[in-house]
């Protein structure tokens, strides 16, 4: 496909392409996971943080065991296409084959560096899990932290709503934001209600 001096030039420039290969980046690095996906604007919360990290955690390690069953089924075409080599006799089918095995040992190499990798991302949303679980909430049920998580969200956003903002942009932020606020005085009330029942009683 190449001429001779493309090449020569790949040639004389393999082991810097191998390097390369080997050490580009794949998946995300940890400072994108701490600083771009956990960023505080939308997960404003150390909740919000962690359960964001079990999603992230738990889309890898889905994608790593459908990539698993995928790598087993990859072994056994390798050698299916090694066992037609063993046996044929034509010259042209034999060079195709041979092509075929060159192509799935590098999606095998492909793999391997992928599934590592990904182990890699998992290893670090675990240990951002660890780090930010302090005792301060609930980590066993999602739902517990949402309207607090939720209404910190939607005031980072009204702070940037202006005069020329848009009527849906700004129902979409003040009307969620109003609801909340007023389930949080309806508690308050019901508490304080609760409270004064209680001494009344006593």
């Amino acid at each position: 496909m190449l001429n001779d001096e493309h090449n020569k030039f790949l040639q004389e420039l393999k082991k810097e392409l191998v390097e390369t290969h080997q050490k580009v980046q794949i998946y995300r690095t940890e400072t994108e996971m701490r600083y771009s996906v956990l960023n505080d604007g939308r997960f404003p919360t150390k909740a919000s943080k962690y359960w964001q990290a079990v999603r992230e955690q738990d889309v890898f390690y889905k994608q790593l065991r459908q990539e698993a069953y995928d790598y087993r089924k990859l072994l056994i075409d390798i050698q299916k296409v090694e066992r037609s080599i063993a046996n044929e006799k034509d010259e042209l089918e034999l060079q195709l084959l041979e092509i075929q095995l060159e192509e799935k040992l590098w999606e095998k190499d492909e793999r391997e560096l992928r599934g590592a990798d990904r182990v890699r991302e998992i290893e670090h949303w675990s240990r951002i899990k660890k780090e930010l679980d302090d005792g301060t909430f609930d980590t066993e049920n999602v739902n517990t932290h949402q309207k607090e998580t939720l209404k910190r969200q939607l005031q980072e956003r009204a702070k940037s709503l202006t005069p020329g903002s848009g009527q849906g942009e700004v129902l979409n932020v003040l009307g969620p934001l109003k609801t909340i606020d007023d389930d949080f005085r309806k508690q308050v009330e019901a508490q304080e209600k609760g409270m004064l029942n209680g001494e009344n009683n006593s």
